[in-house]
C-alpha cells in the first residue's frame, strides 16, 4: 500500500509541476492572440513588449519590441514611458512555458491599459513564422 500511496504522490507532483509550468490559455482583461493575429498588429504598429529575461533577448526578438524584464524592468512608469494606456501593446516571452507574458498582461490591466494583447505562442512561434525579428 506505501507503493501505490508513494506513486500516486509522485504523479500528483510531476503533474501540478507540468501545470504549473503551462502558460495559461487567457488572461482576464487581455486579448490572446494568435500568430496572426499578432502579425497584423505588428503591421499596425502596435508596441510589442518583450518579457523574457536578458539572456533570452540578446539571441533575438522581435523587430522594434521594448525589452522590460518582467522580474526587474517592468513597473507602470517604465511602461508608460512606451505606450499609452489606450494604444494596444502585446506581451510576450517564450511560448507555452513561459509565465512572464501573462503575468505582464495581466499587470497591465490592473495599470489601466484598455487594448492589451496576450502572444501566448511568444517569440519561438515568431520566429517559426518567419516573422521580423532582430
Amino acid at each position: 500500500m506505501k507503493i501505490i500511496t508513494s506513486l500516486v504522490t509522485a504523479s500528483l507532483l510531476v503533474a501540478n509541476i507540468a501545470m504549473a509550468e503551462t502558460s495559461p490559455a487567457s488572461v482576464d482583461g487581455a486579448s490572446t492572440v494568435s500568430i496572426e493575429v499578432a502579425a497584423d498588429l505588428f503591421a499596425d504598429g502596435a508596441q510589442f513588449i518583450d518579457v523574457r529575461k536578458p539572456s533570452d533577448v540578446e539571441d533575438g526578438r522581435i523587430a522594434g519590441a521594448v525589452h522590460l524584464d518582467s522580474k526587474t524592468e517592468l513597473t507602470e512608469e517604465a511602461l508608460a514611458e512606451h505606450v499609452a494606456t489606450t494604444e494596444p501593446v502585446v506581451f510576450y516571452c517564450n511560448g507555452h512555458s513561459c509565465l512572464r507574458s501573462a503575468a505582464a498582461a495581466e499587470m497591465a490591466v490592473s495599470w489601466g491599459y484598455t487594448s492589451v494583447h496576450y502572444l501566448r505562442d511568444g517569440f519561438p512561434e515568431w520566429e517559426a513564422f518567419g516573422l521580423p525579428i532582430e
